[in-house]
This record gives C-alpha cells, structure tokens and sequence, in this order.
C-alpha cells in the first residue's frame, strides 16, 4: 500500500494500480526501457493490473515473469470495460494510467489519475479526466516511488 496526503487535495492509500499496455508500458508491443525495474519496485507495495486491447499482440510475451494480473479485453466498448474493472477493485484505492480514449473513465472514476503523453500522445477527454499529466510512464511511476512529487503536484 501505497500513503500519500496530499494538502487541500485528498489523502490516498493506494493498494491497486491500474495500467493500459501500449501507448502508455510499451510502444508499438514493445515495454519500454526503465519499466521492468520500476514494476518490480512497485509490486512489493501495490498490486499492479494491466488492462489491454493487447493491438500488437505481445502483451504475455513481454510481461511475462513480471508481478502483474494482466487482463485482455474483448470486443467493443473498452474504455466501460476498463472503467468496471477498476470499480471492481474499489476506485478509492485505485490509481490508473493510461494514455488512450477508451482509459478516460477508469481515469476519472480512479482516485488518482494519470495521463501519459510519448509517442501516441493522449486523447484530449483523457487528458481532461486525469488529475497528473507527465511526458512518460518512467515519470509516472516514478511518482508512485516517491509520493512527495506528486504532494508537490496537487497540493492546494
């Protein structure tokens, strides 16, 4: 679990964080470098779920042996989808990542939410449903590492 009290924003204990895979872990199916080590960090306070279109198809090859429950979505209407399974977990413990349109509702549902910008860029409802925007999900995770940065962020 995950502390963070945040000064005329919320106090949060984090216990889930929820991440889509490509455009936000990988590009083009490929994770991108300096993630393996942050998630492995990360895993010994959170449990971490990946929740993907799996659009490359490589999403098992390249979190294979990693601590994460990894979720592939079927058929339409993704971003309900998404938003379900984050109100399963309890969104008031949830923190969420994701770049695309179809994340915009577990962002927003989320305790704390999160928009990653990199190659792809970031739908615009997206980015309007996030409380944090950073340029790459090393940064993101990054904040969950070390919360202080993200009281630095949204405190009032």
């Amino acid at each position: 679990m995950i502390a963070i009290q945040i000064p005329g924003f919320r106090s949060i204990e984090l216990h889930h964080l929820v991440m889509d895979y490509n455009g936000t872990l990988a590009i083009d199916g490929q994770l991108i470098e300096g993630v393996a080590e942050r998630l492995e960090k990360l895993s010994t306070q959170i449990q971490i779920h990946v929740i993907t279109a799996n659009t490359f198809g490589r999403v098992k090859e390249q979190l294979r042996g990693f601590p994460v429950e990894m979720v592939i979505l079927e058929g339409p209407d993704q971003a309900r989808q998404k938003y379900e399974y984050v109100a399963g977990l309890g969104a008031n413990q949830t923190v969420a990542i994701g770049n695309g349109r179809n994340d915009r509702a577990m962002l927003k549902l989320s305790v704390l939410g999160m928009v990653t910008i990199q190659k792809e860029g970031a739908a615009l409802e997206t980015i309007q449903a996030a409380d944090v925007i950073v340029h790459d999900i090393n940064d993101a995770l990054d904040l969950l590492l070390n919360p202080l940065r993200l009281v630095a962020s949204l405190r009032d």
